[in-house]
């Protein structure tokens, strides 16, 4: 099995070139921000940050394909780098610290693309998390400062800490009782949104966490991620992995439980 710990590497130094492009323009006065068609926002420094991230790709993986929130995908072939140059834009043009630059490599495998590296960078927060397949998940400061994540044993729901990002999404998509009877059912609730809740689920702060829809940029890091902590990602269909256009984590343990919840069946 490939290590992929040369790709991590990379994936780092992406993150470092991104964070600094990020950090320089947070709280910037005169940051432009755009409305993109589907009504979301987007500010120079998502395109400035995909834009650094990809033209690194491009001399160091150049037989590798991207995928970008921004600019699409680029390339073809079994391996391929899906960016989120800012993963939390609405908090990042509001000032709000939680926001991160997400790295995955994808690669082809019999059920499709999935993700074997990931790096979560939010330079507000100080904070860093990352795994590579059959490596473990770690955080820390960089590679040689850092530290093994693994998921809680929370068994019980009513032990449990649930994390979301808002009720809106559950609504629209007819699921919002599901996700109530979720909510009065665990010991404690918080909508800390974006990635966070992800990286606590891998760290073993938080034990369940979901969003009803996402795309695959939003995902794929978090999903290896969570899964090297020894945590369980799905769609909110069961299916493994980032491919749902949903998500629901949580450390392994709850995870039937979870998805009971949010589909109705319990």
């Amino acid at each position: 099995m490939p290590d992929y710990l040369d790709d991590l590497r990379l994936a780092h130094v992406l993150a470092d070139a991104a964070d600094a492009a990020t950090t320089a323009r947070f709280k910037a006065l005169d940051l432009k921000v755009e409305t993109k068609p589907d009504m979301t926002p987007v500010s120079e420094a998502d395109k400035a940050a995909e834009e650094l991230i990809r033209g690194q790709l491009r001399r160091a993986r150049p037989r590798d394909a991207v995928l970008g929130e921004e600019y699409g995908i680029e390339g073809t072939g079994p391996r391929r780098w899906v960016v989120d140059p800012i993963d939390g834009t609405k908090n990042y043009v509001r000032g709000v610290p939680v926001w991160a630059t997400l790295i995955s490599l994808m690669e082809a495998g019999a059920g499709g693309y999935q993700p074997v590296v990931g790096v979560v960078s939010a330079p507000a927060l100080g904070r860093r998390w990352w795994a590579a397949k059959g490596h473990g998940a770690f955080t820390g400061r960089s590679l040689s400062s850092a530290s093994r994540m693994q998921v809680s044993r929370v068994s019980t729901l009513s032990d449990a800490s649930f994390a979301y990002s808002s009720l809106s999404g559950w609504e629209e998509q007819g699921r919002l009782n599901g996700f109530l009877d979720l909510t009065r059912a665990v010991w404690r609730t918080r909508a800390y949104g974006d990635f966070w809740p992800y990286m606590m689920v891998a760290e073993g702060s938080v034990d369940l966490c979901a969003e009803p829809e996402l795309s695959l940029w939003d995902m794929a890091a978090n999903a290896i991620i969570v899964t090297e902590a020894g945590g369980s990602f799905t769609g909110l269909d069961g299916r493994p992995g980032p491919h749902s256009g949903n998500a629901a984590a949580s450390n392994g343990l709850l995870h039937d439980t979870l998805l009971d919840h949010l589909n109705d069946r319990h």
